[in-house]
């Protein structure tokens, strides 16, 4: 819930209206749009779990394009549609 809330602010900080959202597959964390372009974001501490990354990812099932993952960990667990972004690169980087 602490990564998730850091997510948000920071999101609300770049200018990005924020909301969450559901598809018959889960919850997504955000979805943020800016600029007539949304993107569709999952924050998680950790992708190392099988069931996790399945939880995470599945959720992204309905969603053709700009789909994220932000991740506390270095370890890459990204797919060809699927962005995988660390944390702290995500905090530090205002073109996001």
């Amino acid at each position: 819930m602490a990564l998730e809330n850091i997510v948000y602010n920071d999101l609300i900080g770049k200018d990005y209206k924020v909301f969450i959202g559901k598809t018959k597959k889960g919850e997504i964390n955000f979805i943020a749009p800016k600029n007539n372009k949304f993107k569709y974001i999952q924050v998680c501490f950790d992708l190392s779990y099988e069931r996790t990354r399945t939880r995470e990812f599945s959720a992204f099932d309905d969603i053709d394009d700009n789909k994220y993952i932000i991740i506390l960990t270095k370890k890459d667990y990204f797919t060809d549609d699927v962005k995988q972004i660390n944390m702290f690169d995500f905090l530090m980087n205002d073109e996001f």
